[in-house]
């Protein structure tokens, strides 16, 4: 690996992390963002321009081995026109599909794989065409650049339906039917150049005002055909796409009782083509981190073991920081910050939990949940 450089868009908290694991198996890195405070600025070599800069792109792309991007909304543009000299990965094809949640859905469809009924609403005639197709309770949202609970609105009776319109009309959006499912779930997998595929465990997730708060893996209570299920989802996605690194499925887990309405154990909401917040315990509870397995698959090297080490959870440090000496005071515990300015809703950091069985873990878990939750009032 001597003299192989990594190219990565975007110098948020995530590409922190791909370098981060990158460092040890003698890669080098060098990032592209607009901000000149970006979280890795101080890691390594950064090109500060806007990215549809095309002579500060070419200034970028000099010397790269492949590039790739730590967020799903970089343009894809970008992304093709560093493709025609540098490969790119995962492919930008990645991109499009995972920044239109209509496009999304239909890919999911194309594969076999079961979402939330949907409907593209384009005016105010389309979205009541689409609520009666539907119905309500439903979810009308931003086809675009949506996250974090950004972007969407739930249709709980018609009388939402007016302020949902004049908050987010004018710009396409999709209608999703509302699912009462039991628990979010996602599954992170990663493909190498070579095709091989490997899973992890699957994680449970809790939001907080949309935004992740926890994550717990393997998630508990897990069925071993539910698991099978979600990778063979992750599997159609990657092979479809020809997909090189890391990519996260989000997955709504459906009760006995709702499957039978919908038809389905688990229904995709989205997809992420990069690293994702809810694998972040894998840096201290996996065998091999999301973070090195997708740089060891976009540079060619055989990616690894992805099972957990014991049981694991993670949780979102959001909004302002907390004393982190209690934090490491406590057993098998880790702190990472981000190097972000404090800001309401801002992800500054995360904390893995980790322990040798499922009790321990829950009860280390609500000593630095109860922590970190008073601190944040």
């Amino acid at each position: 690996m001597k003299n192989t450089m990594i190219g990565i868009l975007g110098g948020g908290q995530l590409g922190r992390m791909l370098a981060l694991a990158g460092y040890p198996l003698g890669l080098r890195f060098r990032f592209f963002d607009p901000s000149a405070d970006a979280p890795v600025r101080y890691l390594a070599e950064q090109v500060v321009a806007p990215y549809d800069d095309h002579l500060a792109l070419d200034q970028f792309g000099q010397g790269l081995t492949v590039v790739t991007y730590e967020f799903e909304n970089v343009p894809v543009t970008t992304a093709r026109v560093l493709e025609r000299r540098v490969p790119v990965f995962p492919p930008p094809q990645a991109l499009e599909v995972a920044q239109d949640r209509l496009q999304e859905k239909r890919f999911f469809a194309s594969l076999n794989i079961p979402t939330a009924p949907f409907a593209p609403v384009d005016d105010r005639e389309s979205l009541e065409a689409a609520m009666v197709r539907i119905g309500l309770p439903a979810v009308l949202k931003t086809r675009r650049l949506g996250y974090d609970g950004k972007g969407q609105v739930i249709l709980h009776t018609h009388a939402d339906v007016d302020p949902a319109w004049h908050a987010l009309g004018g710009q396409p959006l999709i209608l999703e039917k509302f699912i009462a499912f039991a628990r979010e779930l996602s599954v992170l997998a990663v493909r190498g150049q070579d095709g091989s595929i490997a899973c992890y465990p699957l994680v449970e997730n809790v939001h907080r005002n949309g935004i992740l708060h926890r994550s717990i893996a393997p998630a508990p209570g897990l069925a071993s055909e539910t698991q099978t299920l979600a990778e063979t989802y992750a599997r159609r996605v990657l092979e479809a796409l020809d997909y090189v690194g890391v990519l996260a499925i989000e997955l709504f887990e459906i009760d006995e009782t709702n499957t039978r309405a919908t038809g389905a154990r688990l229904l995709a909401n989205e997809m992420a083509p990069r690293v994702h917040n809810s694998g972040h315990w894998t840096i201290e509870g996996a065998v091999t981190s999301q973070f090195e397995n997708h740089v060891r698959a976009i540079v060619g090297l055989p990616t690894g073991v992805t099972l957990a080490r014991g049981y694991a959870a993670m949780v979102n440090l959001i909004g302002s920081l907390p004393d982190i000496t209690m934090l490491l005071a406590l057993p098998d515990t880790h702190v990472h910050l981000y190097d972000k300015a404090p800001r309401p809703g801002r992800k500054l950091g995360h904390v893995t939990i980790c322990a040798g069985d499922a009790t321990q873990l829950a009860d280390r878990l609500a000593v630095v949940e109860r922590y970190v939750l008073a601190e944040a009032r």
